[in-house]
């Protein structure tokens, strides 16, 4: 299909886990299609493992890789923070700013008004990647976030969702889109459907991800516990991943007296890591879409997760696989299972595997994001018959939700 090339700026607080490995993959397609692209990211985060796989996609980016100081929580220095956006966003002189996760979001649609009020007919697009809006609106904190992007929805031109359960919660908590929006999963390159075989000596479970209580290293680690407990032997486990809580939870495993049972590794590149151990746990309190997941299942390797956020319009109708979030009772239970049926366990990984591969592709991915900017910018008129193949396709591994059959956007 022919494009108009366009101009397109990602923008993102934390250049750090799936929603830069989203951009990375984006970007990296967007070019290769004919569109100049750049990034923009926080110059403050990220681990070496991080700040590598950030540079490896500069060459690609003919709009460049600009790294500035962003905070996580709202301050006063977002205000200069701000600033300094603007003006080198002003000077790439973007056809699309598209901003990803709460705060990259917001710094693209201020961004983007005030260029369009000074004359520059830029489109805003936004996704959340689940971001503000795992936030309780019941609380105070939620309260604030979804008011702000109740306030930003309206200087938004278009957004993205990466599942139905995000499209949902956005509807939920903020309120009725006002900007066309198009749900798109993400997605995986072709060399990424290949089994990972183990070795031998492999262990028995293997957590992989962000280190922080919203995706639950402390749940893996309690069940580990739990199983000791129960039969005197603590499981084989590997912990491999960076964040913000990983002291407290070296610190969980030195007290419940499982250092000889449980390997910190740090990042690595998740093909490595899937050679470690034989079944992977993913216990996450709240997810949108994660990638690990995908990355999991396209590998063939076994796996155990929680009914959050997009996870089941992965699994389809195997969903009923999915555990309980935050239970550690059913937690414990599924990794004792694991154990004692590994051919079941390698039969389910085998299932799941045949009806990933068509629909959470880059190519379809980038596509239909990319269809979405020429839309906005009035490149084309929308070709029917691409548009309502994509949709057939991204449609036959889901499960409608209510979002998807009330709203055709």
């Amino acid at each position: 299909m022919t494009t108009t090339p366009m101009r397109i700026v990602h923008c993102v607080r934390s250049p750090i886990g799936g929603i830069f490995r989203h951009i990375r993959d984006l970007a990296t397609a967007q070019s290769e299609a004919g569109h100049d692209v750049g990034v923009i990211c926080d110059s403050s985060t990220g681990s070496e493992f991080d700040n590598r796989l950030v540079e490896e996609i500069r060459p690609r980016l003919s709009l460049g890789l600009a790294r500035f100081p962003m905070q996580r929580q709202l301050t006063i220095q977002d205000m200069s923070a701000a600033l300094a956006l603007y003006r080198h966003v002003r000077d790439l002189r973007p056809d699309v700013l598209h901003g990803h996760g709460a705060k990259g979001g917001a710094y693209a649609r201020l961004i983007g008004t005030v260029l369009r009020l000074r004359g520059n007919k830029v489109a805003r697009v936004y996704c959340p990647h689940g971001g503000s809006l795992h936030y309780d609106p019941n609380r105070f904190e939620g309260r604030v976030y979804h008011t702000l992007e109740n306030l930003l929805g309206r200087l938004t031109d278009g957004i993205v969702f990466v599942s139905d359960y995000e499209a949902a919660a956005y509807e939920s908590k903020v309120g009725l889109p006002k900007a066309k929006t198009r749900m798109v999963y993400n997605g995986l390159t072709p060399a990424e459907f290949t089994p990972v075989p183990v070795g031998a000596d492999a262990g028995d479970f293997l957590y992989i991800g962000m280190l922080r209580d919203l995706k639950g290293p402390d749940l893996f680690i309690e069940a580990l516990y739990n199983i000791r407990l129960k039969t005197g032997t603590a499981p084989s486990a590997h912990i491999v991943g960076e964040g913000p809580d990983e002291e407290r939870y070296r610190k969980l495993v030195s007290s419940l007296g499982l250092e000889k049972s449980i390997t910190f590794h740090g990042a690595l590149p998740a093909s490595a890591a899937f050679q470690l151990a034989r079944t992977v746990v993913v216990p996450s309190r709240a997810e949108a879409m994660p990638y690990i997941i995908l990355e999991t299942v396209a590998a063939q390797r076994p796996l155990i997760a929680t009914r959050v956020g997009g996870i089941p319009e992965v699994f389809g109708k195997y969903a009923d696989r999915l555990i309980e979030p935050g239970h550690i009772g059913k937690l414990t239970v599924a990794m004792e299972n694991a154990l004692s049926e590994p051919e079941r366990m390698a039969a389910d990984a085998r299932e799941l595997r045949n009806c990933l591969a068509e629909t959470f592709s880059v190519e379809l991915m980038s596509d239909r994001i990319t269809t979405l900017y020429q839309e906005l910018k009035g490149l084309k008129p929308q070709d029917v018959s691409v548009s309502g193949a994509n949709d057939a396709v991204a449609a036959r591994a889901r499960p409608q939700s209510v979002y998807a059959r009330s709203s055709n956007r």
